[in-house]
């Protein structure tokens, strides 16, 4: 899985930018900047800000990658995530009969956990 640093130095070498260069950019000291991208170091909310306008990225995208990546770090289950990918490339109508069916079931548990 891609960490936010791993993020941060990708989009910065896609635009030719030194960490130099970009901490002067977004004001912070080059050892900052290299925690950030080297040492799992979290930036400031502020800080998240400034990154996203140097690089025209969301700040949500920073953090958490795309939809594969979020969907990746959310389901711990390979087959499950094997499962709704597949899902995902079905049309509209046999899309919404497996939201029915899963639904369905989470309801039918719901009521059985109520029930005990």
């Amino acid at each position: 899985m891609t960490t936010l640093g791993n993020r941060i130095q990708q989009l910065r070498k896609e635009k030719g930018i030194t960490q130099t260069t970009l901490s002067k950019q977004i004001n912070i000291s080059l050892p900052q900047l290299v925690r950030y991208e080297t040492k799992d170091v979290q930036p400031t909310a502020e800080t998240l800000k400034h990154l996203s306008n140097v690089f025209g990225v969301s700040i949500d995208f920073l953090v958490n990658g795309n939809l594969d990546e979020k969907a990746e770090s959310a389901l711990n289950n390979s087959k499950l995530l094997q499962h709704f990918k597949a899902v995902e490339k079905m049309n509209n109508e046999d899309k919404s009969v497996v939201l029915r069916l899963i639904d369905a079931f989470i309801t039918k548990k719901q009521i059985q956990q109520l029930a005990s």
